[in-house]
């Protein structure tokens, strides 16, 4: 009980959340990590009880770990191509203890889509083409990449069945296919929750 009530004081705010990581990784938050509210009111959408959730460039893991926490009946996965930042998410996972959050390390183009129903979305290809937005200098960054990777995940949305869920947050609308109808569009228009028709 008391392991419980220190984990839920975490996800009050951003601060006592971000206290999990390293300094150099706390100073990246307020630009690449998904705030704590967000996080709650994306998760709130995309739980459905024994589904999977997938989070597209999961960074050190903030979405997945508080929506896992307030959403124990739902499967949460984030992948993440850089090494240390998916190594972070896994000791803040053990940290807090959750069973239903993992984590993989590798590129989205590698991943088989076909095993997640719902999915979450903070712009995880922006850096490719703002070189300021940059986390740091282990991943190549391009336009190029941001096309492909853009093409690859618009492509798998549209393959997905009827009643997918989608939340993006800070995404361009270009990147969601005309099939998903928006339902929710909220924090001044930059959160957005769209279903499958």
């Amino acid at each position: 009980m008391l392991n419980e009530l220190l984990n839920s004081s975490l996800f009050r705010h951003d601060n006592a959340f971000d206290d999990l990581y390293p300094e150099h990784i706390q100073e990246l938050s307020q630009m690449h990590w998904t705030p704590v509210d967000i996080a709650k009111k994306a998760g709130e959408f995309l739980s459905i009880p024994n589904t999977r959730v997938l989070d597209i460039g999961s960074g050190v893991g903030k979405f997945c770990i508080t929506a896992g926490f307030f959403h124990p009946e739902t499967s949460f996965c984030g992948i993440e191509q850089r090494e240390e930042l998916y190594t972070f998410a896994e000791i803040a996972k053990a940290e807090i203890e959750l069973s239903n959050v993992n984590f993989i390390h590798g590129n989205l183009t590698e991943l088989d889509f076909k095993d997640y129903d719902h999915f979450y979305f903070y712009n995880p290809f922006y850096e490719n083409i703002e070189p300021d937005s940059r986390i740091d200098y282990t991943v190549k960054t391009s336009f190029e990449l941001y096309d492909l990777y853009s093409r690859f995940v618009y492509q798998m949305l549209e393959e997905k069945p009827s009643e997918t869920r989608l939340v993006t947050f800070h995404a361009p609308d270009t990147q969601v296919p005309p099939g998903y109808q928006l339902v929710n569009n909220s924090y001044s228009r930059v959160l957005k929750m769209w279903i499958k028709e």
